[in-house]
């Protein structure tokens, strides 16, 4: 039975959310605010989290930063909730690491379809192991190699760590800041606009077109993302 955790201090919307995760034979589990939600999210292995951008305590951006910052909760789909509709509390969500988002109210059904395709993605992230192919892409965690139509990639170490980063998080769409906190980690004076460079080195060697990109796509004003 998969798990789900609510993040929410609107006891009826809790309720709706809940009622109709049950019915899709969710174990549900629901948490008033950020610091409860980090504790459970800590103890217990959760298939997916609902969270609430308003919460007393820790805000839901900061929350969702923090559980994708730990190895633990990296991966867990996120879906955020939040009673505003303008872009840029959109884009603030999916910056840090949300997999989808929808605006109050919504309706039930389009809550459990958004569910739905966020896990199916999760799943097949997670079936693909060590070796994950991506259209004519093979890529290999194990060898660190990535072949196209059968031939053998040039990348460099930095542009495969890219690649596979993006790949093994298809549909979740990263800054440049998040890229360079995950892939180049504690280097020092590496500039954001680095990462720009790096995603179009890579696309002349994975990509047909490099103007045209089908693996790694850009959303303008947000970041770098494969579908």
């Amino acid at each position: 039975m998969k798990k789900a955790l609510i993040v929410d201090d609107e006891p009826d919307l809790v309720e709706l959310v809940s009622y109709n995760l049950k019915k899709e034979g969710f174990q549900v589990s629901t948490a008033p605010d950020g610091g409860v939600a980090l504790d459970k999210a800590r103890k217990k292995n959760y298939d997916l989290i609902i969270l609430d951008l308003m919460l007393p305590g820790i805000q839901g951006i900061e929350l969702c930063r923090i559980l994708r910052s730990d190895p633990k909760t990296e991966r867990v789909p996120i879906i955020m909730l939040t009673a505003k509709g303008d872009e840029a509390d959109r884009v603030r969500g999916l910056e840090t690491g949300a997999d989808d988002y929808m605006a109050k109210p919504f309706s039930p059904r389009e809550l459990i379809a958004r569910v739905k395709a966020v896990l199916r993605r999760s799943g097949e992230q997670a079936a693909a192991g060590k070796t994950i192919t991506l259209g004519d892409l093979v890529i290999n965690a194990e060898t660190f190699t990535v072949t196209k139509r059968n031939k053998p990639l040039d990348l460099s170490a930095t542009e495969f760590r890219l690649l596979l980063y993006l790949v093994q998080r298809r549909g979740r769409v990263f800054s440049r800041d998040q890229l360079l906190d995950a892939v180049w980690k504690d280097e020092t004076y590496v500039e954001p606009r680095t990462v720009d460079v790096h995603i179009r080195r890579l696309r002349t060697q994975i990509e047909d077109d490099p103007s045209k990109p089908l693996y790694v796509m850009t959303r303008r004003g947000i970041g770098y993302f494969v579908e």
